[in-house]
């Protein structure tokens, strides 16, 4: 008999809640508008802009906001879990797609922004809510009128290299300042 014949997997005892709130992106985003990248970034990080729903869902927040860097956090918690205990894969590709396309911001003037075209993880080490408090951080590797890029890294709370990741990102609005 295996432990899940006697486990009832059901059970009320093992039903978990979590409630998800967040503000309604349309305002953010026109607010956001008037302000060029890094100045959005800073304001999400300080708290006067409110972070994306997608944020709040998972549970990252944004810390470091440098011109041509971001740096996430994410406390992970047992809702990002798959069946093996692990985080799920889409966690880290979240944080990095965030991170990267946050990055990408901080060089943007008002009225320009981004979008992916392509996102290439490669995962080096599993993360479980064991792994303690992760860190994704984004970075501009060539800013373009059109394309752009950028690379991320996922770590663990013991600074070990998890997810490695590369993007390429088309650029939307007036044409951006090439490096």
């Amino acid at each position: 008999m295996t432990s899940a014949d006697t486990i009832d997997l059901f059970s009320p005892d093992l039903l978990r809640v979590r409630v998800v709130e967040w503000q309604a992106p349309g305002p953010a985003a026109k607010a956001a508008v008037a302000m060029s990248g890094i100045e959005a970034m800073r304001a999400i990080r300080d708290g006067r802009l409110p972070p994306p729903p997608m944020a709040k869902l998972i549970g990252f927040r944004m810390s470091v906001v440098e011109p041509e860097r971001i740096v996430m956090e994410l406390d992970p918690h047992e809702s990002l879990e798959n069946t093996i205990g692990l985080l799920h894969g889409a966690t880290a590709a979240a944080l990095l797609d965030t991170a990267m396309g946050c990055a990408l911001s901080t060089m943007l003037p008002a009225g320009q922004t981004s979008v992916t075209l392509d996102l290439k993880l490669t995962y080096l080490r599993p993360l479980s809510v064991r792994s303690g408090t992760i860190t994704a951080e984004g970075r501009v590797i060539k800013l373009g009128r059109q394309t752009s890029y950028a690379e991320g890294f996922v770590r663990d709370s013991k600074a070990n290299l998890a997810v490695h990741a590369t993007a390429t990102f088309s650029m939307l609005g007036e044409a951006a300042k090439t490096k």
